[in-house]
């Protein structure tokens, strides 16, 4: 497997300061085939690190993050994406006061389902997550920022780029221009292009950077500025030299100029309505 990490040594986390929320960001890419059961096939994940100052909303600009980011070389490494995932969920469980992800229970559910016998990290993990509105002090927090986060919204979508757009976060994907992600995917498998990996890595760690910042919205952690935040000039920064792509024209055009989700157009899906009421919080 690929493995790209951002911090020094990625058998560890750097030592987290007092009086900080941890926040661990998680999200897995799959190949998607609906005919058969459980025939959805992880290749690609990533986690995003964050740690915020408790009892106060940051501006997350100015906040610096750590990662990882996992792909297969080949298809069968499979069991060893899934097993590797696994034990990011267990570190996460130990080391984060919050874990966050878009529809975090369908990235559970596929790893589960191609996990090669049960595995006790992605069981708790799932419990968890079906938990996350109950008080428990001792629990690890789960936000799924599909369903937690309606009372900032006021459109009905929850795709991710719609809920980051009408925030204000520009998460413009100019990996996906003229073609779609699985066709990425099989460039790498079937050809070796190491473009169209790349391009899946990043995509796929924008998702995670972009869902911490929405989960630290939706729990008072973290703001930013109300003319948008350009969540592409971020990953730019945090993942310099982690992948070529991150120096194509195509990427770099991205990172100057106004925040793109300032007069991106709504979608029909987006048609507002009054905010959901805010959820119980578990801390």
């Amino acid at each position: 497997m690929i493995t790209i990490d951002s911090h020094e040594h990625p058998d560890r986390l750097p030592e987290r300061r007092a009086g900080t929320v941890r926040i661990a960001s998680i999200d897995v890419e799959w190949t998607k085939n609906y005919r058969i059961k459980n025939g959805n096939r992880p290749f690609c994940y990533s986690i995003v690190w964050l740690d915020l100052p408790s009892g106060t909303s940051t501006d997350l600009a100015d906040v610096p993050y750590a990662f990882t980011s996992v792909y297969v070389e080949d298809p069968a490494e499979k069991n060893d994406l899934v097993a590797s995932a696994a034990a990011t969920l267990r570190a996460a469980s130990d080391q984060a006061d919050l874990i966050t992800g878009h529809q975090l229970c369908s990235d559970l559910a596929v790893l589960d389902a191609n996990a090669p016998h049960d595995d006790a990290d992605l069981t708790r993990a799932r419990a968890y997550w079906k938990q996350r509105r109950t008080s428990d002090p001792d629990a690890v927090q789960y936000v799924d920022t599909r369903y937690d986060a309606g009372h900032l919204l006021t459109g009905t979508s929850r795709r991710l780029v719609d809920v980051c757009t009408e925030l204000g976060l520009d998460v413009t994907q100019p990996e996906l221009r003229g073609t779609s992600m699985p066709a990425l995917h099989r460039r790498w498998t079937d050809d070796a292009d190491t473009e169209g990996r790349e391009r899946v890595s990043v995509l796929n760690l924008r998702h995670s950077l972009s869902t911490a910042y929405v989960a630290a919205r939706t729990e008072g952690l973290g703001h930013w500025d109300p003319d948008g935040l350009n969540v592409n000039r971020v990953l730019s920064h945090g993942a310099n030299g982690a992948w070529d792509w991150l120096t194509h024209p195509t990427f770099t055009k991205l990172l100057e100029g106004p925040c793109r989700s300032a007069t991106a157009p709504l979608s029909p899906s987006k048609a507002h309505k009054q905010p959901a009421r805010r959820r119980s919080s578990t801390h």
